[in-house]
């Protein structure tokens, strides 16, 4: 099994918009076709940061995880997942693609 862990850098004062579109409409979706196994979304707590500081955008605002059993598999399905119609219609109700200030994915093994 690999991990996939994906960070969001949203703008922070779009949050209770992001949140409520998250959690009405594309949850739902992901749910449904991914193995998700968490979504979250920061509180206004500051970070407890140790050696090199964070740049300008801080913290990631947003954070979920996908489960997969290979990198193989994850590249052919996020395509059909979010390259699917429903997903398109999902992501025009969104707060705003430039409140995307930076969008990370990192996969992961787990010891």
């Amino acid at each position: 099994m690999i991990y996939e862990i994906r960070n969001y850098h949203y703008e922070p004062s779009q949050m209770d918009a992001y949140r409520a579109w998250a959690v009405s409409k594309a949850l739902p979706y992901i749910r449904n076709h991914l193995d998700l196994v968490g979504f979250w979304v920061h509180i206004d707590e500051p970070p407890q940061v140790g050696g090199k500081p964070l740049d300008e955008l801080g913290s990631a605002t947003v954070t979920w995880i996908i489960r997969w059993n290979d990198i193989a598999t994850r590249h052919r399905v996020m395509g059909e997942v979010f390259g699917s119609e429903q997903w398109q219609e999902i992501m025009a109700a969104n707060p705003g693609q430039q409140n995307y200030h930076r969008t990370e994915a990192k996969f992961a093994q787990a010891l």
